[in-house]
């Protein structure tokens, strides 16, 4: 398989954007922000989003689009934002990297090997859509971007996909059963087996620090109509994210409980490392579903508590191994309207 190698990024965002590129920037939080301290901006213009911890907490790995190239790429970065490298092919559109826990590998899906350029964009007149491309595949390569190889080539969407913390499994959402579903499957890309079998959209799985749990977010079917609409959007790989609830259920798929019912979007769930609390992106609260914070909710399902006050977005949260820092993506300090970029910050419970 053709392979364009890893490269300094750093360098080649230098020649294609803002010279004034630079690893990390200190960020006043919102006077209600009280559980975040000391937020630092990571990256500077574009559309940056989906940045998740290694199993140390000293790398981040993350997907962006960046001026010369066609679509959403993956690239590292130490904690600090420094040493950005791409790790992708530089083809295509790529989405949902994580780290293997060996601290040698890493996961993506992407569309490179099916279509090198860019995502079709989706029309939006009718309403606001997710594409779920059908071009998606699953690749995992060594940290460095080398060494690529396919760990999942079925027909249809195939994405989402996070790694035990103790390396035994991989989760995703998968299309090609004819629902978006999830599954877990070993290391190694064998022994696929479906997690979730009720129809809408079950998708966006993220496994527990400890390995026991899954966190999910769920599109609940409540009736005739909804399923209809919900199957003519698939066929044309598109799902309405409109209503989206956070669940929980063991790592075999066992034990499915519903957190919220907030009865709006509500994504991007993981579980803290005290096993309490989950923290997510929602909409909640917003009368034009344009605003999206985060938000904490026990795994009681009680509790709701909002941590992010910024406006726009804020999402992507993901806590370090040892509960101590979060990194969220946030249209936050952008220059221009729209912009996405990475924060990290310290955790005050």
């Amino acid at each position: 398989m053709a392979y364009l190698p890893a490269y300094d990024a750093r360098a080649a965002l230098l020649a294609t954007n803002d010279p004034s590129v630079q690893d990390s920037a200190p960020i006043t939080a919102h006077p209600s922000e009280k559980h975040l301290r000391n937020i630092r901006q990571l990256t500077f213009g574009g559309q940056n989003a989906e940045a998740y911890w290694n199993k140390s907490g000293t790398k981040l790995i993350f997907q962006t689009r960046q001026p010369g190239f066609p679509d959403e790429q993956i690239f590292t970065m130490n904690a600090d934002g420094s040493d950005k490298r791409l790790v992708s092919t530089g083809e295509g559109r790529c989405t949902c990297s994580y780290f293997f826990p060996d601290g040698k590998h890493i996961l993506f899906s992407s569309t490179h090997e099916l279509n090198k350029g860019p995502q079709p964009p989706v029309d939006m007149s009718k309403g606001y859509f997710w594409m779920v491309n059908p071009q998606f595949r699953l690749y995992r390569a060594r940290t460095d971007g080398s060494r690529l190889e396919k760990l999942l080539d079925r027909n249809g969407y195939i994405a989402e996909a996070t790694v035990d913390p103790n390396g035994k499994f991989i989760t995703f959402t998968g299309s090609f059963d004819g629902d978006l579903e999830i599954y877990r499957m070993d290391a190694n890309g064998k022994n696929v087996r479906r997690l979730t079998n009720d129809p809408g959209y079950d998708g966006g799985p993220f496994v527990s620090w400890d390995g026991k749990k899954i966190v999910y977010r769920r599109d609940l079917i409540e009736s005739d109509s909804e399923l209809q609409e919900y199957k003519a959007l698939l066929a044309q790989n598109l799902v309405r994210p409109s209503k989206l609830e956070i669940w929980i259920m063991d790592a075999d798929g066992k034990n499915k409980r519903q957190l919220t019912n907030l009865g709006c979007a509500s994504f991007a769930p993981f579980l803290h490392p005290d096993g309490k609390r989950v923290i997510f992106a929602s909409n909640y609260g917003d009368a034009r579903g344009r605003e999206f914070d985060l938000y904490t909710i026990g795994v009681d399902g009680k509790n709701l508590e909002r941590i992010t006050f910024e406006g726009e977005f804020d999402g992507f949260p993901m806590f370090t191994r040892d509960g101590k820092r979060l990194v969220f993506a946030s249209n936050r300090n952008g220059k221009v309207r729209g912009e996405t970029n990475i924060f990290v910050a310290d955790w005050v419970n």
